[in-house]
């Protein structure tokens, strides 16, 4: 896909991976609209020239609200970035029943109510996309975050068959798989972390290479250990 002069719609768009995919969309001719909860964060992408739209996707009137505020506008790629990450760790103490919900409407629902409210729009155009952000953690899980690798693992399913649903349409569907990135999100987490700005990049290359899946950074030997043995991928997952 040619991204210049697409309409886009990215989620999650003022920090992090989400932030440096507005930069790099932006800079190959790209007009993004952003999503994001924290004003302050908008107010400086929206200094630096971006559409904003401040949305709470984690629960359905957030999202509903977002949808009434794009109407009828024209869309050519949905880009669902938006995610949260909670711990959830029993060894730690009584995990926050509240902030699991917060996390599965976040990761999940939110992507599909975007993608179900969208569809219209994408499907009228000549060249659409969908975008949804998993993770590698999808393939295997962490101990310490249950409840975010199993929403990643639930939207990358719901990919896989949306995708067979699409695939005689107009509407491309991508799933991207970022390892452990250098964001907010991960804080205090000491593994090897990739650059958002890197992330970004190899998700951008993907949707104009027209891939299905982009596997990125460490999340290629994760596919290859899991494509061995998923015991493997397990193992090595869950020490995390």
């Amino acid at each position: 896909m040619d991204i210049s002069d697409k309409i886009v719609l990215l989620t999650g768009g003022s920090a992090g991976i989400g932030r440096e995919m507005a930069r790099q969309l932006r800079e190959k001719g790209a007009r993004v609209t952003l999503t994001g909860r924290n004003p302050e964060r908008l107010s400086t992408m929206r200094e630096e020239g971006f559409d904003v739209i401040e949305a709470d996707l984690s629960n359905a009137a957030g999202v509903d609200a977002l949808l009434a505020k794009w109407g009828s506008r024209d869309i050519d790629i949905l880009l669902n970035n938006a995610g949260q990450l909670v711990d959830h760790d029993f060894r730690e103490g009584n995990p926050v029943a509240d902030a699991a919900d917060d996390c599965i409407y976040a990761n999940l629902n939110a992507p599909i109510r975007l993608i179900t409210g969208l569809m219209p729009g994408l499907r009228a155009r000549p060249q659409a996309a969908i975008v949804n952000v998993t993770s590698g953690l999808a393939i295997a899980p962490a101990a310490r975050t249950p409840i975010y690798c199993a929403t990643k693992s639930a939207l990358r399913f719901y990919t896989l068959g949306l995708r067979e649903q699409l695939k005689d349409t107009k509407v491309r569907v991508i799933e991207a798989l970022p390892p452990v990135v250098d964001t907010q999100m991960n804080d205090g987490n000491p593994t090897k972390k990739m650059s958002p700005e890197e992330c970004a990049r190899q998700i951008i290359v993907a949707i104009e290479d027209d891939q299905d899946e982009a596997n990125i950074g460490m999340t290629k030997a994760l596919r290859i250990a899991e494509s061995i043995s998923p015991a493997l991928a397990r193992s090595i997952t869950l020490r995390f």
